[in-house]
């Protein structure tokens, strides 16, 4: 069963502060993993891991840092005492499989991606790694095969043509490409050599000449199954993408989300085309942010492999999509986190420009938000950021509340303060230019001989006293002495 607790000490109270210290190790561990810092958070996983030495999830996070610094093997050994603590620990299976499968033990990777089908039915990524290692593992060995076959029998036609197919399902394109042009050289009329040129090219997202070259492979082949499947397959996907296309265009954005996600049930297979999919699906999604985050995580699933064929360019775009929405919905260590993806994956200067941007929101969105302490815009004029300090400087001023209870008095006082403290770096046009750009004020000292009072009294003019005195229950009005 699933243990997230340590060994039991005689002292329950000792067992306890063990496992806050360790939890504190596994969140320190946590934010260095977040920030990059894989030594640092390898450092305080291990932390984790001597305070409660039977917590699985403990070993499970050190297996991922591990796999992050590339040292599989030891993240292998993490992995299988995470399981072994847990039998039902998913992310443990996961991981153990990843590292048998790049350490090149395609067996062992295999049985640890059906425990987590077993696990979880529908667990997507086993799902991929499960399909992608047997295509992968039947596909290499087929082509070692006809390899070895076309050494006593070069002039085959039928081995050349199957090793020719079984490059295009391995992705290997040009080879396959090469191979059926061969063939078509010495026999113009080979369905099986046109069938697999037509594979290659609607593998590599060129739907109509694909389907043209599975038409004459037909013409050449009536009986050609594999040549009939991908041609309905490939006009199927087509349709759909541009019935999807024109909903879009149309406004019916609903209907569309459903059109390319109809699309993306035809073949699985062709990540290509796929990826244009998923990237118009999320720009439908993009005008409907509650349909995201499903959205979100199914791309995010399939993102290394998008990648890994060479789909760069739809899988920026997406990421660029949720960045966008991110940054509109204020939610800036969601849009920061996945400018950083970006950027890993194709460092120009306008991804670095746009992460930086993301940056910098993140870090005043941790800050103080004046422009709210006086309820005005970003973009308020001066007079209109005078008429906002004078209306709530007079709301919270602590001689309005003298009657009130202590606690009310405490944060009306608290609410005064910040009043007058965000009036003098929005009526200053040098603190306020190095407000909005980011600049923390205090780590120069600039907020130093801030007195809300002092303010108060220099924003109504002269030396004399202010008070507020009752008119009657609940009315005041306001005088200077």
């Amino acid at each position: 069963m699933a243990s997230d607790e340590c060994d039991s000490p005689m002292d329950p109270e000792s067992d306890e502060e063990l496992e806050r210290e360790a939890e504190g190790f596994k969140e320190q561990g946590n934010a260095f993993y977040i920030k990059k810092n894989y030594a640092e958070a390898f450092h305080f996983y291990t932390r984790a891991i001597d305070m409660c030495p039977k917590n699985a999830s403990y070993y499970g996070n050190r297996a991922a840092t591990l796999m992050m610094l590339s040292r599989y093997r030891e993240a292998l050994e993490d992995s299988q005492q995470a399981v072994r603590l847990d039998d039902t620990f998913v992310k443990g299976h996961l991981r153990e499989g990843k590292c048998h499968l790049t350490l090149g033990n395609s067996m062992a990777a295999s049985r640890c991606f059906q425990k987590v089908l077993e696990l979880e039915p529908d667990h997507s990524p086993a799902q991929q790694e499960v399909a992608e290692e047997c295509r992968v593992h039947s596909g290499v060995r087929v082509v070692y095969c006809m390899d070895r076959a076309l050494e006593s029998a070069s002039a085959c036609h039928r081995f050349k043509v199957l090793k020719a197919e079984c490059l295009a399902l391995l992705g290997r394109y040009a080879e396959a490409q090469s191979v059926a042009s061969d063939i078509l050289r010495m026999d113009s009329t080979n369905g099986d050599a046109l069938y697999v040129r037509g594979l290659c090219l609607y593998y590599e997202d060129c739907i109509d000449k694909a389907v043209q070259f599975f038409i004459q492979a037909l013409r050449m082949a009536p009986d050609h199954e594999k040549a009939r499947l991908a041609c309905r397959n490939a006009k199927a996907l087509k349709a759909k993408k541009e019935e999807g296309n024109r909903a879009f265009k149309e406004g019916n954005f609903e209907e569309a989300y459903s059109l390319y996600t109809d699309a993306l049930t035809i073949d699985p297979n062709n990540i290509k085309t796929n990826a244009k999919l998923y990237c118009n699906r999320a720009t439908v999604g993009s005008k409907n942010f509650s349909s995201w985050p499903n959205v979100y995580q199914t791309w995010l699933s399939n993102f290394s492999m998008y990648i890994k064929h060479g789909c760069v360019c739809p899988a920026l775009l997406i990421y660029r999509l949720f960045c966008s929405s991110y940054m509109d919905t204020e939610m800036y260590e969601e849009a920061v986190r996945d400018y950083e993806k970006v950027y890993q994956t194709e460092k120009t200067k306008e991804h670095k420009h746009l992460l930086k941007v993301a940056q910098l929101e993140l870090k005043k969105s941790k800050r103080k938000d004046y422009y709210k302490v006086l309820g005005v815009e970003k973009n308020a004029s001066e007079d209109e950021i005078k008429k906002a300090y004078h209306k709530r400087a007079l709301m919270h001023h602590p001689d309005r509340h003298s009657g009130a209870s202590a606690e009310v008095q405490k944060e009306e006082e608290k609410k005064f303060k910040e009043v007058g403290e965000a009036f003098t770096v929005l009526s200053d046009p040098k603190k306020k230019s190095r407000y909005d750009s980011g600049h923390d004020l205090e780590d120069d000292g600039g907020m130093e001989d801030f007195d809300a009072n002092n303010i108060f009294k220099a924003f109504f003019g002269g030396p004399g006293g202010f008070s507020f005195e009752a008119s009657g229950p609940g009315n005041y009005f306001f005088q200077f002495g």
